[in-house]
């Protein structure tokens, strides 16, 4: 069955950087378009970035544009999320997951996610 296990969160001051991993397994990923997404308890989930599978072609949410990257090795099955210039309202859980879509938000398959708290 689709497995996703993220690793990489922590506890970092406004303005530095993390990167988020993503391990995928039980289905074929280097064929997968894949996103990240977040949830704030008690808030909706936000979609914040998507990638095709041969890895050229991303798109962001508006508030994670310029700094976010979102990108993949398929030969380690690996997706990954460069955060830089973080924010105290970047602090969530992140999941990634499987894209229906590459061209919208929807998603299946989240893994349980990593926490990511922006704080001084």
């Amino acid at each position: 069955q689709v497995r996703l296990v993220e690793s990489g969160g922590g506890l970092v001051q406004p303005g530095e950087s993390l990167r988020l991993s993503c391990v995928g397994s039980g289905f074929t990923f280097h064929t997968a378009t894949m996103s990240w997404i977040r949830q704030v308890p008690g808030k909706e989930v936000e979609w914040i970035a998507s990638i095709m599978s041969h890895g050229n072609s991303t798109r962001y949410a508006d508030s994670v544009k310029g700094r976010f990257t979102i990108s993949r090795d398929n030969a380690q099955r690996i997706l990954f999320l460069q955060m830089n210039s973080l924010k105290s309202e970047d602090t969530a859980v992140y999941h990634c997951a499987k894209a229906d879509s590459f061209w919208t938000g929807r998603y299946s398959f989240p893994g349980p996610g990593t926490q990511v708290t922006v704080s001084s």
